[in-house]
C-alpha cells in the first residue's frame, strides 16, 4: 500500500507526495485513498513541515474512483463506507496544518477533481484538463461537487457537474480551480515558488490563517468576523507577530 504514494523531503519545508499507479491513472481506490491519509498524516507530524505538494506519474494526475472496485461492491453498506473514507481524506487535507499544493500534470476527473479542489493551492500543466464526468457513467459527482462548489462560481460548477465535459489548464485557472499555468517542463519549478514563498513567512500564522479560512467559508458573515476578530488578536500576541510588526515599524527586516 505504501508503493502507491511515494514521499521525498523537497526544499523549503516541502513533503512531496506522488500518487504513484499510473497503470490506474492513480485511482483513488481504497488502497490509494488510505495510503495518501497514511502519508499527509506522516507529513503533518514533521516540525519543519512548511507544506506538502501532492504529484502524480503518468498520463494522468487522478481519474477518481476506480470503477472496477465500485462495481464489485455488492451493498449499499460497502457503497456509503468508500465515500465516507474518501470525504475523510478530503476533509484531512482541509485540517492538516500546513497549505497542500495540487501539482497536476494531467488530467483530472471526478474525484480526482475533487482532489485538486479540495488542495488550498494548485498549479498546473497547461497540458492538465479537469471534468468532474460521473453523469456520463449515469453517476452524478455528488462529492466531487461540494469541493468543485467552494472554488468556482455557482453556474460554472454546475455546467461541469452537468455536462461533464472537460476544461481545460486556463479555463481552470480563470474559473478558480487552479492558481497557475505553466508549460509542463516548468510545473515542478513553479509549484516551488509558491513552497518558497510560504516557506518565507512563519509558521504560526500560517497555520492559524488556513483554519480560520476554511472554518469562516461555513458560517454568517456575523460570526465569521467574530473569528477572524479572535484569530488576529492572538495571532499579534504571539513572537512572530511581534517581530514582523516591530520590525515593520523600525524599518527593518524581521528576524524570524
Amino acid at each position: 500500500m505504501a508503493d502507491l504514494v511515494r514521499a521525498e523531503q523537497a526544499e523549503f519545508g516541502a513533503t512531496i507526495l506522488t500518487l504513484s499507479d499510473p497503470s490506474r491513472y492513480n485511482a483513488l481506490s481504497e488502497p490509494m485513498i488510505r495510503a495518501l491519509m497514511a502519508a499527509l498524516a506522516q507529513a503533518d507530524e514533521h516540525a519543519a513541515a512548511r507544506s506538502v505538494v501532492i504529484a502524480a506519474e503518468g498520463k494522468a494526475f487522478c481519474a477518481g474512483h476506480d470503477l472496477k472496485e465500485m462495481l464489485a461492491h455488492n451493498s449499499l453498506a460497502e457503497h456509503q463506507a468508500l465515500f465516507a473514507l474518501c470525504s475523510k481524506l478530503m476533509q484531512q487535507i482541509t485540517n492538516l496544518s500546513v497549505p497542500v499544493i495540487a501539482e497536476v500534470q494531467g488530467i483530472a476527473t471526478a474525484a480526482g477533481c475533487q482532489l485538486v479542489a479540495q488542495c488550498d493551492l494548485a498549479v498546473a500543466s497547461s497540458e492538465a484538463r479537469f471534468a468532474v464526468s460521473g453523469v456520463n457513467l449515469g453517476l452524478f459527482c455528488a462529492a466531487p461537487g461540494v469541493a468543485l462548489s467552494r472554488n468556482v462560481g455557482r453556474k460554472a460548477a454546475m455546467e461541469m457537474l452537468l455536462t461533464g465535459e472537460f476544461i481545460s489548464a486556463e479555463e481552470a485557472k480563470h474559473q478558480g480551480l487552479v492558481n497557475r499555468v505553466v508549460g509542463s517542463q516548468d510545473l515542478r519549478a513553479e509549484t516551488m515558488k509558491l513552497c518558497a514563498a510560504i516557506a518565507k513567512k512563519p509558521r504560526l500564522p500560517i497555520q492559524m490563517g488556513k483554519t480560520l479560512f476554511c472554518k469562516q467559508l461555513e458560517m454568517g458573515s456575523a460570526a465569521a468576523y467574530q473569528l477572524a476578530a479572535q484569530t488576529m488578536a492572538c495571532n499579534m500576541m504571539d513572537a512572530s507577530a511581534q517581530e514582523g510588526v516591530g520590525a515593520f515599524v523600525e524599518k527593518r527586516a524581521p528576524n524570524w
